[in-house]
């Protein structure tokens, strides 16, 4: 199609049309994703993730500064909540992010969540391979670190920045529960603030307790990857380096360890499960009709039958 032609020419007009069409699922986009499957798998993808207020945007805008130095092309994906007052992204963070503007090696999209956290997953990891195939050497994805659907999206990436800042408390709980499991890199932003110092030491603890040990079947001198814990301050560009120094070296062990195949193996078999499980589901949702739905709801709440005998029977098992 021709939109996507376009956007392999390096049209920024027809890539914005482009992602907007996918991200919507619009007319086409399926096509146009299967033309440019062959084109992707190229990128280094870089999930950047974390509690609000941890200055993750502003550490994207400087990572993106450092590759834009080294000559290295990024596409930026940030996905935003939606607020629950006014059901608008909250986009105010892409302002800081104007000095990128007019970047031909730079393409930065917002995606507001609007709600839908299965439909955001799939958006954002086609988001994500349009940016890929049309040859962005780093895709960083930007998403706010506060459930599931987070650590849900993170498996998009290849490496995973786990964004923290002093002050943490009881947060350490929740990045032991979560965030803390998927966190490739892990980085202490605000490092001028007090209590950073801190706050590395009591994720260094973290790491230590729950630091995986080498499988019975690697060789005495290979090394499971361990989570360096870096310090930042954002605003001014310090530290921002030396992450981009872990994020490379996390790259070159999934390649020589060979887990980049596996995660990618492992990533690829999850999106086609949750495809699947999305397109039986519209398609029984469309047999059924939603009037049919809503009768089993109200005998389920009767308590007449319950929730499997319900699936059962709309299935015709």
């Amino acid at each position: 199609m021709e939109l996507v032609t376009e956007a392999l020419a390096g049209n920024r007009y027809a890539l914005a049309r482009l992602i907007s069409l996918v991200e919507d699922n619009g007319a086409g986009a399926r096509a146009a994703l299967a033309a440019l499957h062959p084109r992707t798998g190229q990128a280094h993808i870089v999930g950047v993730t974390g509690a609000p207020g941890t200055g993750k945007s502003t550490l994207v805008n400087e990572l993106t500064k450092v590759l834009r130095a080294q000559d290295t092309t990024v596409g930026v994906v940030a996905v935003d909540p939606s607020s629950p007052f006014t059901g608008g992204a909250l986009l105010g963070d892409r302002v800081r992010m104007r000095d990128l503007a007019g970047d031909p090696g730079v393409f930065i999209r917002s995606m507001a969540t609007r709600g839908s956290l299965g439909g955001l997953a799939r958006a954002t990891s086609d988001v994500v391979k349009v940016l890929d195939a049309v040859g962005f050497t780093v895709v960083l994805v930007e998403t706010v670190g506060a459930g599931q659907a987070e650590v849900d999206i993170a498996r998009t990436a290849h490496t995973t920045v786990v964004v923290e800042a002093p002050g943490m408390g009881d947060e350490v709980q929740a990045l032991k529960a979560g965030l803390l499991e998927i966190a490739d890199v892990l980085v202490v932003n605000k490092a001028d603030r007090p209590g950073a110092a801190q706050a590395a030491r009591v994720l260094e603890m973290v790491i230590n307790q729950n630091a995986p040990r080498p499988s019975s079947h690697r060789g005495a001198g290979e090394d499971v990857w361990r989570p360096p814990i870096l310090q930042t301050i954002a605003l001014d560009g310090t530290g921002v380096p030396e992450v981009l120094e872990a994020v490379a070296a996390h790259r070159e062990y999934l390649r020589a360890s060979g887990t980049w195949a596996e995660r990618e193996r492992a990533r690829i078999e999850t999106e086609l499960r949750n495809v699947l499980q999305q397109e039986l589901l519209g398609q029984v949702l469309a047999r059924v009709g939603e009037e049919q739905i809503r009768a089993w709801v109200e005998r389920i709440v009767a308590r007449e039958v319950d929730v499997y005998t319900a699936v059962q029977a709309i299935l015709g098992t």
